[in-house]
């Protein structure tokens, strides 16, 4: 008897670095059900090669695919994707981040492909930019949607956001971000490692972000000013990103040297989450963080701007804080109040795992984005 053949996932993202796309696409690549084939196709950026490298997933790397516009790079990106597609000649061509979903999708379709699934991680016009570029955004947003059999949203507000717009109507499916246990390191282990010279007796405050001006770091860094004259505090960074040195230099002018650590790029940053005491995440613009999925675990309390999905997962003063983004009055009094109240911090900390333990667990995720390939075009 023949060989059943597998069916090839070719996913597509656009930077190799690894935020939380590009997480996502390893926890699908890495848990899809055996009759499943994986194979990676990533633009620039370290560490999400690494990691499916680690894990014998296969990968294929496009170097021009990038960020940033430059008109020789994506038409030679656009070409190289093409010839991937059509060598590789998925069954499933799942695409993440409107440059691979609007490159992917032309491709997609021109191969052939039977089953072309986008995910909008959110979506570029949300963000602080002129008129004229957020009509060209969404312009282009619709045929990345029109060019996909199925655009998975991952959270409801990201469906909102287009729900309205022409021929959507069975377009978008909602799947939520999930998350699996971690193994986490003690917070002795912790703490040692990542600020061996932290002040004694400090809170910890802590973020995993990277260091790009849409996580809106310059309010919490703003914020910790206050802080830190309050209370023997001090502010974490895990991530890497473009904005380092403008951070960096804010920082100094705020004069929290040794208050505030860019801690840089952390591999498995999240087993790391044990040394915080409280989490805060203060963007100008998120889908459905898995950040917050991967504090709540770690049974964190968590500070969170009212943006995007990310009220979804928070109910104020229940599973979490929430405050108006680039608020840094509001930031400021809700880290003080959770550093002055213990107790508050545990139980928001508890409330936030139990429910992502039985809302938005990874075993769900992977099964309705299963039933998503299966199902008839």
């Amino acid at each position: 008897m023949a060989e059943k053949r597998l069916k090839k996932v070719l996913f597509v993202i656009t930077k190799g670095n690894f935020g939380g796309a590009q997480r996502y696409v390893f926890d699908l690549a890495t848990n899809l059900p055996p009759e499943f084939e994986p194979v990676v196709v990533l633009g620039e950026g370290r560490g999400l090669k690494e990691k499916l490298d680690e894990a014998s997933i296969r990968t294929i790397s496009v170097p021009d695919l990038g960020r940033d516009m430059n008109f020789v790079k994506e038409f030679k990106s656009s070409l190289n994707l093409l010839k991937v597609v059509w060598q590789e000649k998925p069954d499933i061509l799942h695409l993440n981040s409107p440059k691979a979903g609007g490159f992917g999708g032309v491709a997609g379709r021109l191969c052939g492909v039977k089953k072309i699934i986008f995910t909008a991680h959110g979506w570029a016009f949300n963000e602080s930019r002129p008129f004229y570029q957020k009509i060209l955004i969404k312009f282009f947003a619709l045929c990345i949607i029109l060019l996909s059999h199925k655009t998975i949203a991952v959270s409801e507000k990201t469906k909102r956001d287009v729900s309205s717009w022409p021929f959507m109507e069975k377009k978008i499916a909602v799947i939520r971000n999930g998350v699996s246990e971690i193994d986490f390191e003690t917070r002795k282990e912790t703490r040692e490692f990542l600020y061996r010279n932290a002040p004694k007796g400090a809170t910890w405050i802590g973020t995993l972000s990277e260091l790009h001006h849409i996580k809106g770091l310059s309010y919490a860094i703003r914020a910790m000013r206050s802080v830190v004259q309050n209370h023997n505090a001090i502010f974490l960074i895990l991530g890497a990103g473009e904005e380092r040195k403008k951070l960096e230099d804010l920082i100094k002018s705020e004069g929290l040297e040794g208050r505030v650590i860019l801690k840089g790029f952390v591999k498995d940053a999240p087993i790391y989450l044990k040394a915080f005491d409280i989490f805060i995440l203060t963007s100008l613009s998120e889908a459905f963080p898995l950040a917050l999925l991967e504090a709540g675990l770690a049974e964190l309390a968590v500070v969170a701007t009212t943006v995007g999905g990310i009220p979804e997962l928070i109910n104020h003063d229940e599973t979490g804080v929430l405050v108006e983004s680039k608020n840094i009055i509001e930031i400021y009094k809700s880290i003080n109040e959770l550093i002055e109240n213990k107790k508050k911090r545990e139980q928001l900390g508890h409330n936030l795992s139990e429910r992502i333990k039985k809302e938005f667990s990874l075993k769900q995720m992977i099964e309705k984005t299963v039933s998503l390939y299966e199902a008839k075009t």
